[in-house]
């Protein structure tokens, strides 16, 4: 991690001028005519595109407390304005009373984006009381991880599939032990898990170079306008996958190794290899609602991409092979062959520790 921090480099400048983002209210919103500030349109024009003005008054930055007028087309893959709503705009530094400083860019999500967060920390917390609490600061300090180093790690031009797999081993590190605790029990977890992503990594390693997968999707080619130079995009899909499995791998491995240890505390004269038949029975229950679960989550974020490619008008081996859709199929099966390789690389370390700790006996006490 030390090594692939980019120490005392500064960082990188969008070459796309984004404009500062500004907020503003929507007062009043007219549908019409596309017309500039003193045209007037003779006549009917019934191919012409209508057009929406609202009269915005911004609520911060240079111009807080004015008012501007703005026109935008309305068109299907833009957002749908109205009266009353919070709205974000993108100031380009100009004068701040002219309109055309300004650009109509989203809605304001702050508000609700808040509340749905209190509403899923107070769940957490009430459900795992003290295991929620620490479970929730896990879940803040990957957040860091992944913005103080594997973001900045990435544009300065390190490898993104070792960034991504020394990144998510530090989150797994966090996560489990700080959750979980330090125990043997967790060790093994851990472990599982290093080398269920070891092998996520190399999968998707071999298999998007012999599919030449690009990852030159709309988003990374936006990625690169903005850094005015390369990046290794394949580099960048492949640690994009690397991420995406780390949580379902948590939930495996931690599930397994909590079976293991449960099935010794309940029959301590089991050996390591019967410990390690019945841990599997009970993975292999497990692993087809984990599997089932990362395909469905990568299957409802490629849902677009799908739906344009079942009205593409070509055949169902065109669509598959397509940039888009194969990377997701590369996503969702190396993910998957990890998983269910976790399950007795897991199972068979839990069992054969497991066998040599001495039984502690049943805890009868509850968390307070």
């Amino acid at each position: 991690m030390l090594l692939l921090y980019p120490w005392g480099q500064a960082e990188p400048d969008s070459a796309i001028s984004q404009g500062t983002p500004v907020h503003g209210t929507i007062s009043t919103a007219t549908s019409g005519p596309c017309l500039a500030a003193g045209q007037v349109q003779v006549g009917d024009q019934p191919d012409a595109k209508p057009c929406l003005t609202a009269t915005i008054t911004l609520t911060d930055g240079p111009g807080s407390g004015r008012t501007v007028e703005l026109t935008v087309p309305i068109e299907p893959s833009t957002p749908r304005f109205s009266a009353g709503d919070d709205v974000v705009l993108a100031y380009n530094g100009g004068d701040a009373a002219d309109p055309g400083s300004y650009q109509l860019v989203d809605f304001q999500r702050g508000l609700p984006l808040a509340v749905l967060a209190a509403l899923f920390a107070i769940a957490v917390v009430v459900l795992g009381r003290w295991h929620g609490l620490a479970a929730l600061g896990a879940l803040v300090l990957s957040f860091v991880v992944l913005v103080a180093f594997v973001l900045p790690a990435i544009l300065a031009g390190e490898n993104p599939l070792l960034v991504a797999i020394v990144g998510a081993g530090l989150i797994m590190f966090i996560a489990l032990y700080l959750t979980h605790g330090l125990s043997a029990r967790t060790s093994v977890a851990v472990l599982g898990t290093l080398v269920s992503l070891a092998l996520i990594g190399a999968l998707s390693a071999i298999f998007s170079a012999a599919a030449s997968l690009t990852g030159l999707d709309d988003s990374t080619s936006t990625l690169i306008a903005s850094l005015g130079h390369g990046i290794d995009a394949r580099g960048l899909l492949l640690a994009g996958i690397v991420i995406g499995a780390l949580g379902v791998l948590d939930d495996v491995t931690v599930t397994q190794t909590s079976a293991v240890w449960e099935l010794r505390r309940a029959n301590p004269s089991l050996t390591w290899r019967e410990l390690y038949s019945a841990g599997l029975r009970i993975g292999r229950d497990h692993v087809g609602s984990a599997v089932n679960t990362l395909v469905m989550a990568y299957a409802g974020a490629a849902l677009p991409v799908m739906l344009y490619s079942s009205i593409s008008g070509v055949g169902l081996g065109a669509i598959l092979g397509s940039q888009d859709v194969a990377q997701e199929i590369v996503r969702t099966l190396a993910g998957s062959v990890g998983i269910v390789a976790a399950v007795p690389v897991t199972t068979v370390l839990a069992a054969m520790i497991a066998s040599r700790e001495p039984v502690s006996p049943t805890r009868h006490s509850s968390d307070h």
